[in-house]
């Protein structure tokens, strides 16, 4: 026996008033610490006022959405299979012959178009308010530290405050080297805190490597002494690949559609892109993640027989198995950034490996 379209639309709808009710409450509970957390932050970095922390926070939340998009569906089609349960409608229409798989085809199918509005729709605005958030973040001195990196058509510029001194480095060419950036034609700026002209070094090459700036062929500046030749000369910096890499620009500040120009982008400016390239790919399965989250609550919530009890027991099953699966991902996705994995294998093995588990249980639970 098919299932009739009428049924289909019923089941599509009351998934979608619960997830609806459940994004709801955690989008509540979400925005209430993020505003406590801004509270405390503003204690201590900065004096900003009630009405901007909220701005912050509401900014916020749309990022925060996408993270939590997952769990929500679970949590939506775990209530939606167990009121059907009880309620008798599922036990019905599961006499009447119809399988298990055909009235999850509804929920998936609507998950499944919710997952890619989320990527090509939901997405771009979450990034773009992200953007603005961070920007915030910094005019109200909320983070304590500024982007330090900027690359453009005038080369690559860097800037870090060392005690009462600033200074400014630019390079006209530069490029990666495993842990180590390589540049050409340097030169460094150094001020004081006033913003007057301390000294400038002008040198052919330059590397960051090991907590300094190793420059070679420099010639130094100084104001009222004349410019002096050293064959190399090392600036002490607190400045990293790494860090420099996570100050240039969060990936998730820019769009899903902005990225793949943006990995080329990054790639030809002589960085690694494996954090865009990572994140691309997250995003590209996260559809595929979320109609494994209900895979997931179907197997701890479609149980027919309503004396078995152990309710509670199904409920902390399912709760178990979500934070296993958001500790797996983590786990591969770090791997990921690491390169230890391939950038594919750590965006697609969470939700392949948790759908194709999720069947085998379904298929065990229904035809034993």
């Amino acid at each position: 026996m098919r299932l009739s379209p009428v049924f289909s639309l019923y089941i599509s709808r009351n998934f979608l008033r619960v997830f609806l009710a459940a994004l709801g409450m955690m989008m509540g509970l979400v925005l209430l610490f993020d505003i406590i957390e801004l509270l405390r932050r503003s204690a201590t970095h900065g004096e900003a006022g009630f009405d901007l922390i909220v701005e912050l926070a509401l900014l916020k939340l749309p990022q925060t959405v996408e993270s939590i998009l997952p769990f929500a569906i679970m949590v939506g089609a775990m209530a939606s299979f167990w009121s059907m349960t009880r309620s008798r409608e599922l036990v019905v229409a599961r006499a009447a012959g119809v399988a298990a798989w055909e009235f999850l085809a509804p929920v998936l199918g609507v998950v499944l178009v919710l997952g890619i509005l989320n990527v090509t729709s939901f997405n771009p605005l979450s990034a773009a308010l992200y953007q603005r958030y961070e920007r915030l973040q910094d005019s109200a001195a909320l983070r304590g530290t500024v982007n330090p990196l900027s690359v453009g058509e005038n080369g690559l510029w860097l800037r870090e405050s060392q005690g009462q001194q600033d200074v400014v480095l630019r390079a006209g060419e530069y490029r990666q080297e495993g842990l180590q950036l390589k540049m050409r034609d340097v030169s460094v700026f150094t001020t004081d805190q006033a913003g007057h002209f301390v000294s400038r070094v002008e040198a052919t090459l330059g590397e960051l490597n090991g907590g300094m700036i190793h420059l070679t062929d420099a010639r130094l500046m100084r104001a009222g002494q004349p410019v002096t030749h050293r064959a190399s000369l090392d600036i002490p910096t607190q400045l990293t690949l790494a860090r420099i890499q996570d100050n240039f620009a969060s990936p998730e500040t820019i769009s899903f559609w902005d990225l793949p120009g943006f990995i080329r982008f990054f790639e030809s400016a002589g960085f690694s892109a494996n954090r865009q390239r990572l994140y691309f790919q997250s995003l590209l399965a996260s559809p595929l993640l979320l109609c494994a989250m209900v895979l997931v609550a179907a197997v701890f919530s479609l149980d027919p027989n309503l004396r078995s009890g152990g309710a509670m027991l199904r409920i902390v099953g399912a709760v178990i198995a979500g934070f296993v699966l958001y500790f797996f991902s983590k786990v591969v996705y770090a791997l990921g950034l690491s390169a230890t994995l391939p950038v594919a294998l750590s965006a697609w093995a969470p939700p392949v490996v948790t759908g194709l588990a999720s069947i085998g249980a379904l298929f065990h639970l229904e035809d034993g």
